[in-house]
Formats: C-alpha cells, sequence, structure tokens
C-alpha cells in the first residue's frame, strides 16, 4: 500500500499540472526546444564544414587497365604474346589540381557553414519573436474578450431598465430598439473576437503543439515605460537577417572566385606500365594531359562574369536590405513611444475619468436626482474605455516583442535584465 499511494497521488495530480497556466517565459522555452528547422541548419552547417575538408583535396587517383593492339586475324589472331605490339596494361593517373583552386573551393564550402550558422541565429530569433507575439496576441485578446462579455452583461441590464421604463411610461420604445442593436453588436464582436482567439492559439500550437491548449498566465504587467535593450539601434549589423546577407554576399565572392580559377587548367599526370610476350621488353609510358580553353571568351570568362553579376546582385540586396531594416527599426520605434504615450494618458487621465463619471452616475442615482440607464451607460463608456485601453497595450507590446526579439542575444540581454512588457 506504501507503494502504491506515491503513484496515486502523481496520477491525481496529473491534471492539475497539465492545467497550469502557460506563461510567456515557458511558451519561449518550449519554442526553442522544439524547432526542427534549427536542427535542420546545424545539420547542413556540419555537412558544409565536412565538404569543405573534402573540396581541398586533391582529387582521387585513377586505377587503368586495358589491353592494347591485339590481332584480329592471320596465325596471331587474338594472341597476347606473338605480337610485338601486343601489351597488358596497368597505369595510374592522378589529377593536380591546383593549389589556389582546391583552396577556392574549400572557401566556398566554409561559406556555406557561416550561411547556415548564422541562419540558426535567425530561424532561434524568428522563434523567440513569433511565440511571443502569438502568446501576447491570445492573452490579450482573452483580457478584451472577458470585458466584452462583462459589456454585453452590463447591456442586458440596461435593457431591462429600459423596458421596465418604457412599460412605466417613463421611456421611449426608441431606446428599447437602440439597446438591443447594441447588444447584438456586441454579441457579433463578440463572436469575431472568438475568432481571433482561435486563430492566435493555432499560432501559438505552430511554435509550442499541444500546450497552446493550456490556460495563460497573466500578461507580464505593462510600465508606463517599456524599455528597449540600449544598444539595439547600434546593432544593426548583427542583425541575423543581415548577417545572413552578409554571408550570401562572401559566398558570392567564393563563386567568383571559383570562377577565375576555372579559367586556369589543371594538369593530370599518368603513369602506365605495358607487359608484352616473352620474346619483348615491356614498356613504361608517361603521359601530361590538360584542357585546352580555346574559347575562353565564350565560356569561363562569361561564366566569371556571371558570377561577377551575381556578386553585385548580392551587394545590392544587402543594401537594401540595410535600408529596410533601419526603417523598419524607427517605425517600430515609432509605435512603441506612440503607445507609450497613449497607455500614460489613459492610466492619467481617460481610465480615472471613467471611474469618475461612474461615481457620479451612481452617486447622482443613489440621490434620485439621476436615471439607472444614466448609470449604465457611464459603466458601459467605462468598459470600453478598458478595452481601447487593453488594445493599445497591445499594440505597444507587440512593438515591444519586435524590437527585443530581433537578435537572438540581444532578446537573452533583455530577458537576463528582466525587460518585460
Amino acid at each position: 500500500m506504501k507503494r502504491v499511494l506515491p503513484w496515486l497521488a502523481l496520477l491525481l495530480a496529473a491534471p492539475l499540472l497539465a492545467a497550469e497556466p502557460l506563461s510567456l517565459e515557458e511558451a519561449r522555452r518550449i519554442a526553442e526546444t522544439r524547432a526542427p528547422q534549427i536542427e535542420a541548419l546545424r545539420a547542413q552547417e556540419m555537412a558544409a564544414r565536412e565538404m569543405a575538408v573534402a573540396a581541398g583535396q586533391l582529387p582521387d587517383p585513377v586505377l587503368k587497365l586495358g589491353l592494347s593492339n591485339v590481332p584480329t586475324d592471320g596465325e596471331m589472331a587474338w594472341s597476347l604474346t606473338q605480337e610485338s605490339m601486343t601489351m597488358r596494361q596497368i597505369g595510374v593517373m592522378q589529377e593536380f589540381t591546383r593549389g589556389d583552386k582546391r583552396q577556392a573551393r574549400a572557401d566556398k564550402a566554409l561559406r556555406e557553414a557561416e550561411l547556415a550558422h548564422v541562419s540558426q541565429r535567425q530561424s532561434l530569433a524568428d522563434t523567440r519573436r513569433d511565440t511571443t507575439l502569438a502568446w501576447l496576441d491570445l492573452a490579450y485578446q482573452g483580457s478584451m474578450q472577458a470585458l466584452l462579455e462583462s459589456q454585453i452583461a452590463e447591456l442586458h441590464l440596461q435593457q431591462q431598465a429600459a423596458d421596465a421604463a418604457f412599460r412605466a411610461g417613463r421611456g421611449e420604445q426608441a431606446d428599447v430598439f437602440a439597446n438591443q442593436l447594441a447588444i447584438a453588436r456586441s454579441q457579433d464582436q463578440l463572436a469575431q473576437m472568438k475568432r481571433d482567439i482561435l486563430m492566435a492559439r493555432s499560432r501559438l500550437a505552430r511554435w509550442i503543439g499541444e500546450d497552446a491548449e493550456r490556460p495563460l498566465a497573466p500578461p507580464p504587467e505593462l510600465k508606463s515605460q517599456l524599455q528597449v535593450h540600449p544598444a539595439l539601434a547600434e546593432s544593426a549589423e548583427q542583425h541575423p537577417l543581415l548577417a545572413s546577407q552578409q554571408a550570401l554576399v562572401a559566398l558570392a565572392e567564393a563563386d567568383a572566385r571559383m570562377a577565375r580559377e576555372n579559367r586556369t587548367p589543371d594538369i593530370a599526370v599518368e603513369l602506365m606500365y605495358g607487359q608484352r610476350g616473352p620474346g619483348f621488353s615491356n614498356l613504361v609510358s608517361v603521359n601530361l594531359s590538360m584542357p585546352l580553353p580555346w574559347d575562353r571568351a565564350s565560356r569561363q570568362d562569361r561564366e566569371h562574369g556571371a558570377r561577377l553579376a551575381q556578386l553585385d546582385q548580392a551587394r545590392a540586396q544587402q543594401a537594401d536590405m540595410q535600408r529596410a531594416y533601419r526603417a523598419e527599426l524607427r517605425g517600430n520605434l515609432a509605435v512603441l513611444d506612440n503607445a507609450r504615450e497613449r497607455l500614460q494618458r489613459y492610466d492619467q487621465q481617460l481610465l480615472p475619468l471613467a471611474q469618475q463619471q461612474v461615481e457620479a452616475a451612481l452617486a447622482a442615482y443613489r440621490a434620485g436626482s439621476g436615471s439607472l440607464t444614466r448609470v449604465l451607460e457611464a459603466r458601459r463608456m467605462a468598459l470600453d474605455t478598458r478595452m481601447e485601453h487593453q488594445r493599445v497595450a497591445l499594440e505597444a507590446a507587440r512593438a515591444w516583442a519586435q524590437l527585443n526579439f530581433l537578435n537572438p542575444q540581444e532578446a537573452s540581454v533583455s530577458a537576463a535584465h528582466g525587460v518585460q512588457p
């Protein structure tokens, strides 16, 4: 019995553990451990580094076996020993690829490895950012759903008050219809919000799987001054996307170097031993061979020119990407600054004024100088203000995530310092 009780307790506690709220930090950690694209890029990097070693070696020697000058008619037909020119041959041929060309091939493989390594950082940054955005969308839309449901409940109360006032002759039928229309619109808005929540949950499930079905922990508390890592604006060259483009430029340079080296042919050396009949001397032959670039202007030079054009293309794309990145960075910073300003206004002015309006309407109603409809209207306006506050908070949190998860290193520093929205 003593052995069974711990297992029974574990089984009973399993549903509680499964229902534990999912925090933003845990969601990011799960996403990082379930990112097969990172493993694929790591394998690609390893393969490229292995190829770099192989590309720097000479080609394998070629073993050659043959028969030469075998007679096909007469008394010596098909004899391998009677004809003096008949030989059984064995030889080896080695192509001596120039060292510069082998080094160019090895450098290209190394550039491919560096590209795969940088792509791992890009994939990690994308995983962290997209997981954060999906979690924030789901969390804040869940908060707005709760507020909207509260608003619908307030509208139903207001509908009861409007019906009672109309039956008592103190209200108009238009107020009843207007309130019914407001309820119908709010319910339609709630249906759209539920759809958005399902879509946000599916985006989160893309990164963390079944854990996306768990209830979410409350969103991190928004501070009046959302922080961005101070070196962010100065880290453009470290951005994984820009670093990937720089690696593509380096790869294009390696291709251009290979094309330049291919303009000069390589030499192959062949050593051949020929065995003749018993009455004849055996022979040794040495041959040299090399391609003849008789039309280099139309072949090798054209290939070299194409690689140089591709290099120009990669450099132009790099410059354009740097410009686009800085523009996106400035745009996200502008969005974050605007959201900070609006949040401060909501916290200091709009939310307190909405609450004061509710309190004033309640005081007037209790004193007999106000109507219940006025109280419900004030509450509805207060809920609208709180929902808009949540929308601005989500906008600020999304801008924060876009900025702080541009770079895995920057994201790690931000998390280590507790910079949260």
